[in-house]
């Protein structure tokens, strides 16, 4: 059996909201492994529903850029906070997501891009590395774009002009003016970075992610003793309430906390005497989806990489 640290106790404590004791029984009865534990813990009812973890190992800077009908998000990675402060690391993240802006998300085709120092993306990266003494990655990007209207673009507790931890992009497309779609797309893009939307509308959410909340929903019907057709209704009922409650269009919005952001949008329009759609979104939190238990970031950087830790 996987030994059980103080330190995953806590981490599943902050992650679940469940009590010290059934933490550390949940990750006993899954042999350590996080995820599962949650899980269980959901299962059983002793945890509140999924929630993503603000605590992430990586570090660096998330931004973004738009110009009219198009924008664009990019992630930059380091070893510590103290290099998002670099007036060199700033410079390369703002410079980069210029270029991927007009040249695409494609990362390949992005490390081959000169930029305004005569080299590539990539030459340059490397050649930061060096100078300040600490790996870097260019993670990931994100473009979006509308024939008509306007991408709006937020970035929560900003470093530097759009540059931050969160960065978010809101495309709405419509023949409206600028003056009413950038309030509307702002008002939408800080519910986007509160919220954490896993898809645009239910249909696009990760059938995966829909499967593990149905097992999860039929294991915890099951211990109601119900009849067989009862049960499956309490199931239905849970995965289509964690659908709505994560699908952008049909979260309430956080300003009010009832009305849904579908209903926002098709009131902006009707102000407006227009028609407006919400066609897409971009949100890039710094390190989501690497974060781990007592890990070496540094470690996971310089494999990314290609390069060795001194």
């Amino acid at each position: 059996m996987a030994e059980i640290t103080a330190a995953a106790v806590k981490e599943l404590r902050e992650r679940s909201g469940a009590g010290m004791m059934d933490c550390k029984k949940a990750l006993n009865e899954n042999n350590g492994d996080m995820e599962a534990a949650v899980d269980w813990l959901r299962a059983k009812g002793l945890a509140a529903a999924a929630k993503k973890s603000s605590r992430t190992a990586a570090e660096g800077l998330v931004g973004v850029a738009v110009a009219g009908t198009k924008g664009v998000a990019v992630e930059v990675n380091s070893q510590t906070d103290f290099v998002a402060k670099n007036e060199i690391f700033q410079g390369f993240v703002r410079e980069v997501t210029a270029l991927a802006l007009d040249h695409g998300d494609d990362l390949d085709a992005l490390k081959g891009v000169k930029m305004a120092e005569g080299g590539t993306v990539e030459e340059v990266l490397t050649n930061n590395i060096s100078t300040i003494g600490e790996n870097q990655v260019l993670r990931r990007a994100k473009a979006v774009s509308v024939s008509q209207g306007a991408v709006i673009p937020y970035v929560h507790n900003a470093a530097a002009p759009g540059l931050g931890k969160i960065g978010v992009l809101v495309a709405l497309e419509s023949d409206a003016g600028v003056d009413v779609l950038e309030p509307l797309g702002k008002q939408i893009a800080m519910h986007v970075a509160a919220a954490f939307p896993l898809a645009l509308d239910e249909n696009g959410l990760d059938q995966d992610v829909l499967e593990r909340e149905r097992q999860i929903a039929t294991e915890k019907a099951a211990e109601s003793g119900k009849p067989a057709d009862i049960i499956a209704k309490m199931v239905e009922g849970s995965v289509k309430k964690f659908a709505k409650e994560n699908a952008l269009l049909s979260q309430p919005i956080v300003m009010d906390g009832k009305t849904p952001v579908a209903d926002v949008v098709a009131k902006a329009g009707k102000d407006a005497g227009t028609t407006i759609k919400l066609v897409d979104y971009v949100r890039f939190q710094l390190g989501e989806g690497i974060e781990r238990e007592e890990s070496d970031f540094a470690a996971e950087v310089a494999a990314t990489a290609g390069l060795h830790k001194a």
